[in-house]
């Protein structure tokens, strides 16, 4: 039996003392005088008494007026008796109309219990209440070693790969999962076993979960849904205790999907020497192990995982006959993008100028989680605004929202500082207006977003994985730029460029220790990274590599600093006079988009 909520308890408690506190009020305004029997002889004798009803004991009196009073009499004389020893005559007898009842004793019995009646039954129901907490406890502490997993048997939550954009390959890889979950047979009779485990890897916010549920949501089969981090606990064994439980209630439930969101928090690689052979997680890694290789394959449990570690896996999971199946949600590309966007627009009101085509080209690098967080701002931004529809602007605001912070209108700026802000971002337009492998330049701004004073956004043409020495180059310059245009005009320089000289030092660095771009030094990689498994972060870099070499790498970075300083140089003082009609523009107008950005250029030749 499922036990009572707490609030109903707690209301039926309250609820019974107001009714006692009520009962006992109104008992109090009805109940009639008592008399003494004396007082009862007079009224008779006066011929004030209309009737008089005798109840066991109890005498109860009504006047002429329609007051009632009440007295006791002696429990072994009648009434009538009484009333003659008192003087009372016949005839007045007669004139009270005495009537005798009979008291039941059940009427009786009430009459006793019923005024402690109610105090008991409230210590009854608070002593039960008391009783099923303690059972609560108990049981809570015999589910300790329970999984916490949640089947989701919703059908409104249901998810399916049309509700999915992009991943198409991923899809496809997962199909063969959904038809062996929807006809096992098929694949038995040829002698086939599916992979017990399906490793999901991808960047936070790519749909790893999303798609997880679509598996499930396609098959028509139980999902059930547990994060790494909830096997984990203090107490050594809990960990292990809940995956058996966990397993055994998918064989239960097949065909069924077990989902493991975060891997990566238990199946970390094993003897790191942190925690020793007791440690709790390395416990509940050997536990989903052994189960992983207990179940037999065609009961149709299908255990499906997530990770955006993939690399600090233990490679016992990794191995044949676990997960040996990994399908890798990547970023979506542009067309990927847009159709992620019509996905997430469908039941918000757009405007006729809103291109869902031009939000997916501004956008290059965002999840699938992003493209959803966008055009919720954008949403909201319409909303508190107090219009019927969300318009371009709002989704274009909300773009610049997502990638660099919501804008600071109030961080007032004093005439220098804007006009030295000014000129940073125009130097850093115009260096990458001139050089052919930048990226295009789409707005320039001076209203101070997040940590940055102003901004410059330069997004690419097209979706590219590869990038070129050139590139590199070219956007090193463009870093540069800010730095260089203060220093041309003003004579000075400012810390407002101290993130771009940081992003291009670490950009010069990986060109010729990451990338092989170092004509000196040559197609070689210059340090390895040493993962601390158990922290998950690079602490250490395994120099491989002399101090002879490290000087020449120093050399190197040094070298294309200096040349794309250079470079940047260059353009600024040939083309000084668009530096200063950019500037002034921005000090104008505080924003100059893409299509006025490239007007200047077309007015000025």
């Amino acid at each position: 039996m499922k036990p009572l909520p707490k609030n109903v308890i707690i209301s039926v408690i309250v609820f019974l003392a107001l009714l006692a506190i009520f009962s006992t009020y109104s008992l109090q305004n009805n109940e009639p005088k008592d008399v003494s029997f004396a007082a009862v002889v007079e009224q008779i004798q006066s011929q004030s008494v209309s009737s008089i009803t005798v109840e066991g004991n109890k005498v109860s009196v009504t006047l002429q007026d329609g007051t009632t009073e009440v007295t006791q009499k002696e429990s072994d004389a009648s009434l009538t008796e009484l009333l003659t020893q008192y003087g009372i005559s016949t005839g007045e007898l007669k004139t009270a109309n005495i009537t005798v009842k009979e008291q039941g004793g059940g009427a009786y019995l009430l009459s006793i219990l019923l005024p402690s009646l109610i105090p008991i039954l409230l210590l009854v129901v608070i002593f039960w209440f008391m009783i099923r907490q303690m059972q609560g406890a108990n049981n809570r502490a015999l589910s300790f070693g329970q999984s916490g997993a949640r089947e989701m048997k919703d059908q409104k939550q249901k998810v399916t790969f049309a509700d999915v954009a992009g991943a198409r390959e991923a899809k496809e890889e997962l199909l063969e999962v959904v038809e062996f979950l929807k006809n096992p047979k098929k694949f038995v009779d040829m002698g086939a076993k599916l992979p017990k485990g399906v490793l999901l890897m991808g960047r936070p916010g790519t749909g790893k979960t999303l798609m997880a549920r679509a598996i499930a949501g396609e098959a028509d089969v139980p999902f059930l849904h547990i994060s790494g981090s909830e096997f984990v606990e203090m107490f050594v064994g809990v960990g292990a205790s809940r995956v058996r439980d966990l397993f055994q209630r998918a064989k239960k439930s097949a065909p069924c999907i077990i989902f493991v969101d975060e891997i990566d928090a238990v199946g970390r690689q094993r003897g790191t020497g942190l925690g020793g052979s007791h440690d709790e997680r390395e416990q509940t890694l050997n536990q989903i192990l052994v189960e992983m290789d207990g179940f037999d394959p065609h009961i149709g449990v299908i255990v499906i995982a997530a990770t955006n570690r993939p690399d600090v896996l233990d490679p016992a999971l990794l191995r044949p006959g676990r997960f040996d199946r990994r399908v890798v949600i990547d970023l979506p590309d542009i067309q990927e993008r847009e159709s992620i966007l019509h996905i997430h627009a469908q039941n918000k009101p757009f405007a006729k100028d809103v291109d869902l085509r031009r939000v997916a080209e501004r956008t290059p690098g965002f999840s699938g989680a992003d493209l959803s967080n966008l055009l919720n701002e954008a949403a909201i931004r319409a909303a508190k605004a107090n219009q019927k529809e969300i318009k371009k602007e709002d989704v274009l605001e909300s773009i610049e929202k997502v990638l660099l912070g919501p804008e600071r209108r109030s961080a007032v700026l004093s005439e220098e500082e804007k006009k030295i802000t000014a000129y940073h971002e125009a130097g850093h337009a115009l260096v990458a207006h001139a050089l052919p492998y930048c990226d295009p330049v789409h707005k320039i701004s001076i209203i101070s977003r997040g940590s940055a004073g102003g901004y410059t956004l330069k997004l690419p043409a097209e979706d590219r994985r590869l990038y070129k020495r050139l590139e590199f180059l070219d956007d090193m310059a463009a870093m540069l730029g800010g730095f260089l245009a203060e220093k041309e005009v003003f004579g000075d320089v400012t810390t407002g460029a101290s993130d771009d000289l940081k992003k291009c030092t670490r950009m010069a660095r990986e060109v010729v220790t990451r990338y092989g771009m170092s004509e000196a030094l040559g197609p070689r990689v210059f340090g390895e990274a040493e993962d601390m498994i158990f922290l998950g972060k690079e602490i250490h870099e395994n120099r491989n590599y002399s101090e002879k070499t490290a000087e020449l790498i120093d050399s190197e970075v040094e070298k294309l600093v200096n040349g794309a300083q250079e470079k940047a140089r260059v353009i600024l003082k040939e083309q000084r006079t668009m530096l200063e009609k950019i500037a002034t523009t921005l000090l104008e107008k505080e924003t100059i988009e893409k299509e006025a950005f490239e007007a200047l250029f077309q007015t000025t030749t």
